[in-house]
């Protein structure tokens, strides 16, 4: 019989590419999504890219009767969990939008999962837990710095409800600290597509050579690296979401397995603001008239990590490269252009 997956946030950028990965991997897919930051389209994408449409509910991870509606409507063997406001300048602002909305969405998936004995949990945390770390690259034995925003505390609350439940319960859980995820799937069909106007380099920079938007800032060339900009590891979204799958796979198949771990999820290389643009010149063959702007809160100067635990654990490492990011993500802007 086949596992049965639900993906909280299943419409989103992430979440579509990870199931595309299950469907192919021969698990029947469930999905959740509100559709505050996604489209409904993106669920027939998923059905042309892998001959399957999965069931889908539009419904909010924080209305804990929605939720426990979708258990008793299916035997639910795993929750990948990604439903959370993400951007990191407007958790700056509005700490308690974040706060309110993340952090009851994991303790409703939570809840429901205990009471229909769903014992499987995969996290989507984010490398920003660290803080501005100062030694790299970053192991998962590292201590959390204060968050620079209050999105990347709400990752460090959520990684530590989950340690101390599954510490207290038979809830097992993998937190995946994920780094710069960009790219798109290679049938050009998904990708990222924020509302509104973009907070993440790469669909801020593909929208602008689209003319899209009207001026294109670098936020920042007084950093203490070796252009001046940001360092960031960007990880292809197919890279990730397979990482997604290995750790869906490897909970199902241990059933004595930690019950909690933390796990890093990169290419374990740094490229900085001004490689990935150069990159995506090159590559696409189009200029890009940007400029140089002040700082923004909550950046980190450096943010890189080892990735030896994944590939250890996981059996898992990226295999696509800076060039397969910025051609399949400028190939998505094309197509949805």
């Amino acid at each position: 019989m086949k596992k049965s997956i639900l993906i909280t946030g299943g419409l989103g950028f992430i979440g579509s590419h990870t199931a595309v990965e299950l469907i192919q991997e021969g698990f029947e897919v469930v999905i959740v999504d509100n559709q505050v930051n996604s489209e409904s389209f993106i669920l027939e994408r998923i059905e042309q890219i892998t001959g399957y449409l999965p069931v889908y509910y539009c419904a909010d991870v924080c209305d804990e009767l929605a939720i426990e509606q979708i258990f008793n409507n299916h035997q639910i063997d795993a929750v990948i969990h990604f439903a959370a406001l993400k951007a990191v300048g407007e958790s700056v602002e509005k700490p308690l939008k974040y706060f309110k909305n993340n952090i009851n969405s994991l303790l409703t998936i939570l809840s429901v999962m205990e009471k229909f004995n769903c014992l499987s949990m995969v996290f989507s945390s984010s490398a920003t837990v660290y803080g501005d770390a100062d030694k790299f690259p970053i192991e998962e034995t590292f201590l959390f710095k204060k968050s620079l925003s209050a999105y990347g505390s709400t990752k460090q609350f959520g990684e530590d409800i989950l340690e101390k439940v599954s510490n207290s319960s038979a809830i097992k859980s993998i937190a995946l600290r994920y780094f710069n995820p960009v790219g798109a799937h290679p049938s050009g069909l998904i990708g990222e597509l924020p509302i509104g106007k973009p907070n993440n380099l790469m669909p801020y920079l593909t929208q602008f050579a689209a003319n899209k938007l009207k001026n294109f800032t670098v936020y920042g060339n007084d950093y203490s690296t070796k252009d001046g900009t940001c360092l960031r590891d960007y990880i292809h979204v197919v890279d990730l979401a397979k990482a997604h799958v290995r750790s869906c796979i490897y909970l199902l198949e241990n059933i004595n397995v930690k019950t909690f771990d933390a796990i890093n999820i990169g290419t374990g290389k740094a490229n900085s603001v001004l490689e990935l643009i150069s990159k995506f010149e090159e590559v696409n063959r189009v200029k890009l008239n940007y400029k140089f702007g002040n700082r923004r809160l909550g950046d980190a100067e450096s943010i890189y990590g080892s990735v030896d635990k994944a590939n250890n654990i996981l059996n898992w490492k990226a295999e696509l490269t800076l060039h397969d990011m910025v051609q399949d993500a400028w190939n998505w802007q094309k197509n949805i252009s």
